[in-house]
């Protein structure tokens, strides 16, 4: 039987998802309100659909890429919502970035449906979306995601199944999120302060990417920034999402976060200050505005 994948949410990630599955003979249904992004998908060789509920009629694999909870409740549960369609043995797939609590609840109201959630957050941005090589974490259940193993084969280059309960992954999902942007607000902050005392900031680059103060992120958006490239890949609002909730969860296991704390604030006031549109590797013109007056 062929292979068939809806995709919930055709932005920079999903559309990536597209391009991967279709390229491995995967044939797609796909969705998303904005037509410039769902027709994107199209170009990439899947079907759309008007409304995620005529979505999930013709596709029993469906997978959740929109920016939040507030828009998946919209999609399954909104008007024109797709959860009233699923059917016994449908497996929705959770590739959003959302609270690991929410994920766990939206496990049993999709159960009641005799549907099967899979938690299965995805890192890597969108070129590796495009190029299938992206990291997936997988947890929930089992018997989905061996289902599943073409598809996520065909989307990316390192899985990892990390429990049996959904919201498992997705509490991985956060935790590196939390490690990226700590990373880079403390990698932008140096930098700024190297450039403001004179030093070569190319060549600050490169040592730091030789010395223990490197991380992918650091080396990555601070490569882009330095170009004046802040076409946005993964937003500054995104990631500010994105350690906002791994603040959150935390709080919820009664931890105090406070470095992560300290990236919220720095990427609250950089969207604060206007770069919320613009790649996150923004945080440096951000760090830049921040230079007092001697």
């Amino acid at each position: 039987m062929p292979v068939r994948v809806g995709i919930i949410g055709t932005g920079a990630m999903g559309l990536g998802v597209v391009q991967s599955l279709v390229r491995n003979g995967i044939e797609v249904g796909a969705r998303d309100i904005l037509p410039r992004a769902e027709a994107a998908a199209v170009a990439a060789g899947a079907t759309a659909f008007p409304t995620a509920a005529a979505l999930v009629r013709e596709y029993r694999t469906v997978i959740l890429l929109v920016v939040d909870a507030a828009q998946i409740e919209d999609v399954l549960f909104g008007q024109h919502g797709a959860a009233p369609e699923l059917v016994p043995g449908a497996v929705l797939i959770v590739s959003s970035t959302v609270p690991p609590a929410y994920v766990a609840t939206l496990a049993s109201r999709v159960a009641v449906r005799g549907a099967r959630l899979i938690d299965a957050p995805v890192s890597g941005g969108p070129r590796r979306a495009s190029e299938g090589t992206m990291t997936i974490m997988m947890s929930g259940d089992a018997q989905a995601i061996g289902e599943c193993a073409a598809v996520f084969d065909a989307i990316a280059g390192r899985r990892f199944v990390v429990g049996a309960r959904a919201g498992d992954a997705a509490t991985f999902k956060v935790l590196n999120n939390q490690l990226a942007a700590v990373n880079l607000a403390a990698g932008a902050e140096a930098l700024a302060i190297a450039t403001h005392a004179g030093l070569d900031p190319r060549l600050f680059l490169e040592v730091v990417g030789a010395s223990s103060g490197a991380s992918w992120i650091f080396a990555d958006r601070m490569a882009r920034a330095l170009e004046g490239d802040y076409a946005p890949r993964a937003t500054t609002t995104l990631l500010k999402k994105d350690v906002g909730i791994a603040v959150d969860a935390a709080a919820a296991l009664g931890f105090d976060a406070p470095l992560a704390r300290a990236a919220r604030e720095a990427f609250d006031a950089a969207v604060a200050a206007g770069y919320g549109a613009e790649d996150d590797a923004s945080l440096l013109k951000y760090y830049a505005s921040r230079v007092r007056k001697m």
